[in-house]
This record gives C-alpha cells, structure tokens and sequence, in this order.
C-alpha cells in the first residue's frame, strides 16, 4: 500500500485532496487507478486508510475509510549530526537514517571535512536530500517526514545539541562496550538524543575538547573502525533497538 503526506489544510471531513508532484506520481508513475487502498499521513501525524476516488490532472481525492492510531515514528527524538561526506554518501545516510526513525538530519562541516559548500550549493543540496528523505518517509511507512536541515558548522551543531537530553558521539580512540551499554540503557522514551558522526578523517582533537566540555558521551561501537557512512546507522540500530523495546515493554505493564 502507497502511503502519501498531506498538509493537514488538505483533509476535509472524510475527503484528502492530494496535490502537487504526488499528483503525477500517482497519475505517470505509479499508474494508479480509482478504488485502490492507499496511507495518508498528515503533517499533525494523524494517519489514515482509504481509497482513491478521483484522479484528475492536478488534483487525486482520497474518500477516508479509516483513521488509524498505529503511530510508526520512534518514542524519542533523534538528531543525526553528520559530518559532510565525500561523493553522494549523504544520499545513502539520509535514507537509511529516515528508515532506521531519525527525526532531523543535520550535515555538519568539520575540520576534517573534504568537502566545501558554499551558500548555493548548500541549498540545492538540503533541497535534494530533503526529496530523499520524504522518499524513504513514504518507503517506510513513516508517520512524519524528517527535516533536513542546511549545512552548519561545528560549534553551530554543538549548539544545537545543547537543547537535546542526551548527546553520543561514536569516537574510534574510545574502548569498552560497557560504557557504550550503560549509557544507552539510561536513554528512556520521550527523550531527544543527538548522534554526532565525523566525516572521512575523523574528529579533530578540537572538537572531541568541545564534544567533553559540552557533557557529550563519547561511546565506542566495537573493536572495529566503521566508516562514516556506517557509524551513524550502527548508533541508530542500536538505539532503535533498545528505545522500542523499553517502550514495548511498558506498554504490556500498562496493559491490564
């Protein structure tokens, strides 16, 4: 089942009105006929069933069969401060992040980055990764779209994390699981969290100093040096991992 999201203004008693390059997804793409099922999110997060009742060149109107309380977004909120890569890796992070529940992307430029962006470029990317995200959103069958947020640098990001509950920062020159274990099981649900990934060359001393000064955790994901394309969704599993499970286990105490 295709799942679309709407501006909460685009749903009117029982009747979704679909608009924009959906429109022609549904239409060209998807080939898409009247009375087939399809999910429709909103941007408030309220999710509903129903079937497609009329395709017309700028417009698809969806009849509301159903709304549904399966919520599908992650009982925390977690940022995903990733340090610019080389190539299109943000590309691959991006969707796989939104697919393992990342609330926000944050591309961060550090000292060890390769790549350079400048204000043009930085927001024809944000524009492209932000399309990738609401792709693995629909994909997923995510409640909400994740935001992408423009490019920032360093100690704009430190900024940033500084209004979250718990910051970890994977560091290669860190040793022990049991650390890394003992501060995941203290992430609870309704917390923010924030993740922070080097890019290609790693941190700079510099920004591990700011990462301790600012109470960051710095944790460790094995014995294995992962790739930054790889650290940020190993953290993200782990996390997925450990925050569904303490939240599916309080909803069985609350049952009666």
């Amino acid at each position: 089942m295709y799942q679309f999201f709407v501006e909460d203004e685009q749903i009117a008693n029982d009747l979704v009105i679909i608009e924009g390059s959906d429109v022609n997804h549904i239409r060209n793409v998807l080939r898409m006929k009247c009375g087939e099922k399809v999910r429709i999110s909103s941007t408030s997060g309220r999710n509903f069933f129903g079937t497609i009742d009329r395709i017309a060149e700028n417009v698809v109107e969806v009849c509301i069969t159903e709304e549904t309380a399966l919520d599908t977004e992650l009982p925390c909120r977690i940022c995903l401060f990733q340090g610019l890569p080389k190539s299109d890796k943000m590309e691959l992070i991006i969707q796989k992040a939104v697919e393992l529940g990342a609330a926000e992307m944050i591309p961060v430029a550090m000292k060890n980055c390769v790549v350079k962006l400048d204000a043009k470029k930085a927001a024809a990317k944000t524009a492209r990764w932000q399309e990738i995200a609401k792709s693995a959103a629909k994909q997923s069958k995510r409640s909400r779209i994740p935001v992408v947020r423009e490019p920032v640098n360093y100690r704009e990001a430190v900024a940033l994390a500084g209004e979250l509950d718990v910051v970890l920062l994977p560091y290669e020159n860190e040793r022990g699981m049991a650390a890394t274990r003992e501060v995941m099981e203290r992430i609870a649900p309704g917390q923010s969290v924030g993740i922070f990934i080097g890019p290609e060359g790693g941190f700079d001393p510099s920004e591990i100093a700011l990462a301790k000064e600012e109470g960051m955790h710095l944790v460790s994901l094995g014995k294995r040096i992962l790739r930054t394309e790889t650290a940020g969704l190993a953290t993200l599993s782990i996390l997925m991992y450990h925050i569904e499970s303490v939240s599916e286990a309080e909803e069985e105490r609350d049952q009666p």
